[in-house]
């Protein structure tokens, strides 16, 4: 422990004798230090001896003795030390009577007892303190290490709380809690979920302190929390939690830096094994394309559990700003295609983790895949992933301005096409769903579109799409030109006749003319476009066409 003015009091060879403050003893010091000034509080820190002769001041007189005592104990001045012998033969009774009504403690330094071994005194039980401290972190790091090794995670926890005298608990990516050491911890450890998921937010390495006397959050718990984030991405995987019932000294410090990366090593998969497991489920996910769900379950294992027997959804999810981030990857480099592994850290990394999240919590498996700038993504029908994706794509789509467009390319966007459940042996055509409803969203400016929703519309939204309207305004063109110099209304008898279904006299009625009319504008029509209305092809192209401008 850091050094008292007890222990200074009790070492033989400094001879100092108490005047005040007798119970105030116990009070660590943070250094001695010596000033005659008139006024040193400017200079205080707080926690400090400080050393004295009076040699500018007026010790005699209790009114100057009662303010400069006031001044040294309102800094956090933890002790007064008086040499006697050098300007005063004896501490004068104002600065006693001073000290004793501040509750400052008061020592006698005797006139063979320099400032200077005051300070060696301090100065060496300080650093023996330290040591003390730091050997005891050495000790802990070996035992927080042997304990891992022996019983993993869960030997550690239980080491550390015994370190801290305290509590200590694991999360996983979810916040949810993974182990705890006592046992008796795991109440206080899930109610800190909320502040770990906040903790997630922020970029590693991260910690925030929850907790302790006078919290208003969690009054319930007068523990002191310690919570910090493990894993060497920006995003953290997992976090530790540390209580105990007061601040930590320096050796608990260091036992909790050696669980921060003892937890580290053993909770972050490394390089290469993530890499290996990418590869394993690229390829189950291209022999489920290719028609051989068989072999997709011999390669696969048990590593999804029935997720390739029972109906799943394929999702594929694409992002702007992955594109163009491999885009320009791809130039940097001198390649000619861009590369791949998606968008780690952006829109579709923030969609991996709530859908992984999700998954995660229910206990569910989900296979993803980055595929270029896209994500693919195999989850179970009606479970907590595909729900986790569609609300998270809601709120986004909820969280965009009206007046702004996902169409234009932000590169903040997301667009996320679901195909219908399906099965393995249907896995491609779920696929292709997946892609229709990607293509529809991105075409729409949605966030989200589910295939079995697009399936079940009308095609008329589809229209809507710039391509389509400059495909019939050019189609259309020649007749509005026509109709322009009033010598007709080919466009809205060609509507009329359309409608209708080539029947002459309900059309010529809707118009309002004789059939013999109508049919001369339809010949006018022909003439113009040079194509015979007669082919059903140029009467589905001119009624889209129609369709497509009907609001203009």
């Amino acid at each position: 422990m850091p050094p008292t003015l007890a222990s200074l009091v009790h070492h033989s060879a400094l001879k100092l004798t108490v005047r005040a403050g007798e119970d105030r003893l116990d009070v660590p010091v943070r250094w001695a230090h010596v000033s005659e000034l008139a006024d040193p509080v400017p200079y205080m820190e707080g926690g400090e001896l400080l050393l004295i002769t009076a040699l500018k001041l007026d010790a005699e007189d209790p009114e100057v003795m009662h303010r400069y005592v006031k001044r040294l104990a309102g800094a956090g001045v933890v002790g007064l030390g008086f040499a006697v012998g050098v300007n005063y033969d004896d501490i004068p009774e104002a600065l006693v009577a001073a000290a004793r009504k501040e509750g400052l403690p008061l020592l006698e330094v005797p006139r063979r007892t320099p400032f200077l071994a005051i300070s060696k005194a301090v100065s060496a039980a300080i650093a023996a303190d330290q040591y003390r401290a730091v050997t005891a972190g050495f000790a802990a790091q070996r035992e927080l290490t042997r304990r891992t090794l022996a019983d993993g995670p869960e030997g550690l926890l239980a080491a550390l709380a015994a370190q801290v005298d305290g509590w200590a608990a694991l999360y996983d990516a979810s916040g949810a809690v993974v182990a705890t050491a006592p046992e008796w911890a795991g109440r206080r450890a899930a109610r800190l979920t909320a502040d770990v998921q906040r903790l997630r937010e922020r970029p590693a390495p991260a910690s925030s302190v929850v907790g302790g006397a006078g919290n208003t959050e969690h009054p319930e718990n007068a523990d002191r929390v310690e919570l910090h984030s493990l894993g060497t991405s920006r995003r953290p995987r997992s976090a530790l939690a540390v209580g105990t019932a007061a601040a930590l000294g320096t050796a608990e410090r260091y036992a909790v830096h050696s669980a921060i990366a003892l937890l580290t090593l053993t909770t972050e998969r490394s390089r290469s094994l993530h890499e290996a497991g990418l590869r394993i489920d690229a390829a189950v996910l291209r022999m489920l394309l290719a028609g051989e769900p068989d072999h997709a379950r011999t390669v696969a294992g048990d590593l999804y559990g029935g997720l390739l027997d029972a109906p799943f959804r394929m999702i594929v999810a694409e992002s702007p700003a992955a594109r163009n981030r491999a885009a320009a990857a791809a130039q940097a480099s001198g390649d000619t295609a861009p590369e791949t592994g998606g968008d780690p850290l952006g829109t579709l990394g923030a969609l991996v983790e709530v859908v992984e999240s999700a998954a995660a919590r229910a206990g569910e498996a989900v296979l993803v895949v980055p595929e270029g700038e896209r994500l693919v993504v195999l989850a179970t029908d009606g479970g907590a992933a595909v729900a986790a994706c569609v609300e998270h794509a809601s709120a986004l789509e909820a969280a965009r301005p009206a007046s702004e467009s996902l169409a234009g390319g932000d590169e903040e966007s997301l667009f996320v096409g679901l195909s219908a459940p399906s099965g393995p042996i249907a896995a491609s055509a779920a696929y292709k769903q997946a892609q229709q409803a990607l293509s529809v969203a991105r075409r729409r400016g949605r966030v989200c579109v589910e295939h079995e929703h697009v399936a079940a519309g009308s095609v008329l939204p589809l229209l809507a799409d710039d391509a389509v309207r400059a495909f019939a305004d050019g189609l259309l063109r020649a007749l509005r030109d026509h109709d322009a110099t009033g010598r007709g209304d080919l466009v809205a008898s060609v509507r009329a006749w359309l409608s209708r279904h080539g029947q002459w006299d309900a059309a010529a009625a809707d118009l309002g003319v004789h059939r013999h009319t109508l049919r001369y504008r339809m010949r006018r029509v022909e003439e113009i476009l040079g194509r015979s209305l007669d082919d059903p092809d140029v009467r589905m192209e001119l009624w889209l066409a129609l369709k497509a401008t009907a609001s203009e």
